[in-house]
């Protein structure tokens, strides 16, 4: 099982890219993202892997951050989403919009992707809905706080969700939304009162 390569960037294909490592060429695929971020043919490269062996192939996909190998394995668990469309996924969006959109549940943010329709939208932000502890306002509140091991807090329920449902009755998407109260319950505390929490929210999306 290869889950790293590090050498010299070979050449771009369409889809994809060849790394030499000690004269054997590896065939990579990978988002737009990523192949754009490795440079040019000479470069010295390194890329996590994540290895797909079938009965009529080896596929190694490559990624330059950790982050973006996650959601590729994570949005795989979705009936119906297989590697094109998590790579498509992830040529569209990054890894922090690719949680932010399951986060606030924005099916319009998905759908940027190529081959990704509403209806397949709607599934993935509702099968990892239940996922995304790891991913919740308390996960990066606690990632700001050096050496906090604070359980990560559901986003549903309670003010952090009535300020984004109050924001978009106001007519804002729920990824600008979230984003908002995210940044106004960074500065105010995580107990903060839902006045203050919409108040400072709409500052946010003011600036």
């Amino acid at each position: 099982m290869i889950a790293k390569l590090k050498g010299i960037l070979d050449s771009h294909r369409e889809d994809g890219a060849i790394i030499d490592v000690g004269g054997v060429g590896y065939l990579i695929f990978g988002s737009s993202r990523t192949l754009g971020q490795l440079g040019n043919p000479g470069d010295p490269v390194s890329v996590h892997v994540e290895t797909h062996v079938r009965e009529d192939h080896i596929h190694l996909y490559g990624f330059t951050s950790e982050a973006e190998r996650r959601w590729f394995q994570v949005l795989q668990t979705v009936q119906g989403v297989g590697a094109k469309a998590a790579l498509a996924i992830l040529s569209a969006l990054s890894p922090d919009e690719v949680m932010q959109a399951v986060a606030a549940q924005d099916k319009t943010m998905l759908t940027r992707a190529d081959g990704v329709g509403p209806k397949l939208a709607t599934r993935i932000v509702n099968e990892l809905k239940d996922k995304a502890a790891g991913f919740s306002l308390g996960a990066e509140l606690a990632a700001t706080k050096p050496g906090s091991t604070a359980p990560a807090s559901p986003i549903n329920g309670g003010p952090i969700e009535d300020a984004v449902s109050a924001l978009v009755n106001l007519g804002y998407g729920r990824s600008d939304a979230y984003g908002a109260v995210v940044a106004a319950s960074r500065s105010l505390g995580e107990d903060a009162a839902l006045d203050r929490l919409i108040s400072t929210s709409l500052r946010e999306l003011a600036s």
